[in-house]
């Protein structure tokens, strides 16, 4: 019967470690109100495809996910929460990439990008930033935060035109680890868990680069989960890590 067991266990975590995707699609989220989150920033490529989210921080940077890279993203939409409903003229930003100079991959970390806009964007009731931490952040496990993002809702289903939000709960660094460990998976440093444990909402296909939100404030990017499975705690980078790389940008216009 020992046996038994351990091949069943054997046989889940080869199935699971074929799982890890990037973080693309809000599961079980509910309609973002339009008079909220007006940070959003969808992250398009020069045919108007949605590969990524991405959040504003002041008038001219949107932060997002370096691993968006590889898709060569090119522009970015502001002022919508409904991807259908694009003024080109008016909400579309040309960027210009500058990736964290040490990413790799989501497995060695560093999984943030800063994406320059071509002219500064005209706040208004229908864009506005969102504040990031100021320095280092600690939060207290099993808080409430916020995931958003215009993802698929499902595993293998499409992305949504609409924006989507749901709530959920961050997990213990030290057990996050070790579930992944178990996954034969180690987490790069700087980063936060959510969910896990009978979790029902986080991310999947569509929303990584978007923020996690806790309070008022983008503690997270959307990096990595396992196949969009909430009870695998969903991966994101702990933005208070990179402040100072974050305000140098800033300061310099440039990467």
């Amino acid at each position: 019967m020992m046996a038994m067991w351990w091949v069943l266990m054997f046989f889940l975590v080869l199935a699971v470690l074929g799982q890890k995707a990037h973080g693309t699609e809000i599961v079980n989220g509910k309609k973002v109100p339009d008079r909220l989150m007006l940070y959003m920033a969808s992250v398009q490529t020069d045919s108007g495809q949605h590969i990524c989210g991405g959040f504003l921080i002041s008038e001219d940077f949107v932060v997002t996910a370096a691993h968006c890279d590889k898709n060569n993203p090119t522009s970015v939409v502001l002022g919508t929460h409904n991807l259908k409903k694009v003024d080109d003229g008016t909400m579309r930003y040309n960027v210009t990439r500058c990736k964290h100079p040490d990413f790799d991959s989501v497995k060695s970390g560093n999984d943030i990008m800063l994406l320059k806009l071509s002219k500064k964007v005209q706040l208004s009731n229908k864009v506005q930033p969102i504040q990031i931490p100021k320095g280092e952040m600690k939060l207290k496990d099993n808080a409430k935060c916020r995931v958003v993002g215009w993802g698929s809702t499902k595993d293998g289903g499409k992305i949504s035109n609409v924006l989507e939000m749901a709530d959920v709960t961050l997990a213990n660094l030290k057990q996050c680890k070790a579930k992944w460990k178990f996954l034969k998976q180690d987490l790069p440093n700087n980063v936060i868990c959510a969910g896990g444990h009978k979790a029902k909402a986080g991310f999947c296909k569509g929303d990584s680069g978007g923020p996690l939100v806790c309070g008022a404030t983008a503690a997270g990017v959307v990096s990595f989960n396992s196949r969009c499975n909430p009870d695998i705690p969903n991966v994101y980078t702990d933005v208070s890590k990179y402040v100072s790389w974050i305000k140098k940008i800033r300061k310099q216009k440039h990467c």
